[in-house]
């Protein structure tokens, strides 16, 4: 029986936005827990073969269209950034380093700071991938400013990320967002009904 939902995403992935707006409800609905897993597609397609979405033409044009439009569709704040894709290397390291806090009254902020990366970047035009960006926003949600900043330049914490999103890959995961539960994988922000329905149904 699933105890949470791993959510892969890419802090650069719209659809992995809007995804992490829903992915609470959802798992709220079921009991379940979200285990946040930030990801870098940079690393992810130098396995699959892929490329950012929007340099793929014709495709990328009606993605731009569609980002905006799936916002919408669930009354999402979306605002398409104008440094887009971005490295969010800082971000996810920040992230990962949190989560496996060994203070709970610090890992448990862990949804907190994804929301406010990704509202920083989605919502308020930051660039993520500037490193005051993401000092600011964890700042904003009663993190350690200095401390993560220390943090961010430690070996361990790199090697960390690192070595989830080789697990991520080794799991067959390749793009975001990517929701797993009970080795069940489904890909994409309009898979989110089947994830809800599957667990509602006990699966098919």
């Amino acid at each position: 029986m699933a105890k949470q939902i791993d959510f892969y995403y890419d802090y650069s992935s719209p659809y992995g936005y809007l995804a992490s707006q829903r992915i609470e409800q959802i798992a709220s609905e079921h009991g379940l827990k979200i285990n946040w897993q930030p990801i870098l597609l940079g690393a992810v397609f130098k396995v699959s073969g892929q490329a950012p979405l929007l340099s793929y033409p014709l495709k990328g044009d009606y993605a731009i269209i569609d980002f905006a439009r799936s916002a919408r569709e669930h009354n999402i704040a979306f605002n398409q950034p104008k440094h887009f894709p971005i490295g969010a290397v800082a971000a996810s390291r920040a992230t990962r380093w949190l989560a496996d806090h060994s203070d709970k009254t610090q890992s448990t902020k862990t949804s907190e700071l994804v929301h406010a990366f990704f509202k920083a970047y989605y919502v308020d035009g930051h660039d993520l991938s500037k490193p005051d960006v993401v000092l600011n926003a964890a700042e904003s949600i009663g993190i350690n400013r200095d401390s993560l900043e220390a943090a961010l330049g430690e070996q361990s914490v790199k090697d960390h990320l690192r070595m989830a999103i080789e697990t991520a890959i080794e799991r067959g995961v390749f793009g975001s967002p990517t929701m797993v539960v009970d080795g069940e994988m489904f890909w994409g922000n309009d898979r989110l009904d089947q994830l809800n329905r599957w667990l509602s149904s006990g699966g098919w």
